[in-house]
């Protein structure tokens, strides 16, 4: 898509911010990697998550995507008539995904444990959480599972199903990082959309069209593993059958 023509105070204001996370960017890196490091310690050997985590990844933002980010929430404040909300005082309070750590586990019913270990392991590595956590959710069964863990849902349009937490460190750094918690399932199309929509939406009706299916279709998946994971502890949890008595025995 051509690149809209910016004035000379726009292009001003989002190449200070940039600026600001290029200048802060090792800091911003040695917190994620200290959340890294108490999250890793749960995973492993008997940790509280070892049995509930896939894996986890992380990143630091793009400067490139995050130039285009800043430009995109300009143009939308603007369309609404508001004034663009961010600026050199409160960019790192603003912009929240500078650093973004991402926890995948197989299905929804983990995500009650690994909230309720999510928070402790805030608490130990001292990040505060900024906002209460939300969950990006588009039906309404996931609406009452979120309700009922105290995590606020918002409806998403693009079928986005993710658990956020925004943690803040606890220091005179004003460094805040992202969470996310999302199955499998919905992260095959996190990252196809990530790759076709990301910064920029693309053009083709027909791949959006395709990611809305595919958006239904990983939701599908992960409701059809819960619907296994229940079944199977159902079956578990019953009691022990007799074995058949032989043939000899019953004579």
């Amino acid at each position: 898509m051509p690149e809209i023509a910016r004035s000379p105070e726009d292009e001003a204001l989002v190449s200070s911010l940039v600026g600001q996370y290029l200048a802060q960017r090792s800091l911003i890196r040695n917190y994620l990697n200290s959340l890294d490091s108490f999250i890793s310690g749960a995973i492993g050997d008997d940790g509280p998550l070892a049995a509930l985590v896939h894996s986890v990844k992380y990143r630091m933002k793009d400067p490139v995507h995050l130039r285009a980010k800043l430009f995109r929430k300009m143009d939308e404040e603007r369309a609404k008539g508001n004034q663009f909300p961010i600026d050199n005082g409160n960019f790192f309070l603003s912009v929240n995904d500078l650093g973004g750590y991402r926890i995948l586990h197989l299905h929804t019913g983990q995500g009650v444990e690994i909230h309720r270990v999510l928070l402790g392991i805030f608490e130990q590595a001292s990040f505060d959480l900024h906002e209460p956590p939300y969950a990006n959710i588009w039906d309404d069964e996931a609406r009452k599972f979120y309700a009922d863990l105290g995590i606020r849902p918002e409806f998403n349009p693009r079928m986005y199903s993710s658990v956020h937490y925004v943690i803040r460190a606890r220091s005179t750094n004003v460094v805040t990082l992202e969470v996310q918690v999302r199955t499998l399932a919905d992260e095959i199309w996190g990252e196809i959309d990530h790759k076709i929509n990301y910064p920029e939406a693309h053009p083709s009706v027909a791949c959006s069209e395709q990611i809305r299916v595919l958006a239904r279709v990983a939701s599908s998946c992960s409701r059809l593993v819960d619907s296994i994971m229940v079944s199977h502890a159902e079956y578990d949890s019953r009691p022990p059958t007799e074995p058949l008595a032989s043939a000899d025995e019953r004579s």
